[in-house]
């Protein structure tokens, strides 16, 4: 697996811009699914946008519209984006399953009302603390802020490391 992008991350990362309704057979297809996380990485969105999984770079983001994530609760969805390196995905909404298969992961996910304002390419860099996005050009776009709780888990790099963790401290 690809070393999880520096958390917060600290420098500008590219904004990769997608629609509304995008399903989680978009960013694991089934047709990947039993060759291991290197192979299905590969085609993570690929459909939508046949660029993205060979020009991604460890720190971009993931903006989309609303109800990201939908269909299958197949957690390799936010473990492929997790494995290009993908700093972080910005939303208006999110299924509920993925959102938190994202955040077990240790992916963040950010719910930003004025994610359409955020321009495909541009450079952002996430204030997950501050809950916003400050773009390059000064612009800053608030987002919802996060709970303590699953900021702990982001930090420790998702659930089990954060369990893992607890329990060592025992």
């Amino acid at each position: 697996m690809t070393p999880a992008p520096e958390f917060p991350p600290s420098q500008p990362g590219r904004i990769w811009r997608f629609g509304d309704d995008i399903d989680t057979d978009a960013m694991a297809p089934g047709t990947y699914m039993k060759d291991g996380i290197d192979v299905l990485a590969r085609h993570c969105l690929e459909a939508l946008r046949p660029e993205f999984p060979r020009s991604v770079r460890p720190g971009d983001l993931v903006v989309a519209g609303s109800n990201f994530g939908m269909g299958s609760s197949r957690e390799q969805a936010p473990q492929a984006l997790r494995h290009l390196g993908v700093a972080a995905i910005i939303a208006p909404s999110f299924s509920g399953l993925f959102y938190r298969n994202a955040i077990n992961l240790g992916l963040p996910v950010m719910v930003c009302a004025q994610a359409a304002a955020l321009p495909d390419g541009a450079r952002a860099t996430l204030d997950l603390e501050g809950a916003r996005l400050r773009l390059e050009d000064g612009t800053h776009i608030a987002c919802e802020p996060m709970p303590d709780f699953l900021r702990t888990l982001l930090r420790a790099g998702g659930l089990v490391p954060h369990l893992k963790a607890r329990m060592a401290r025992r």
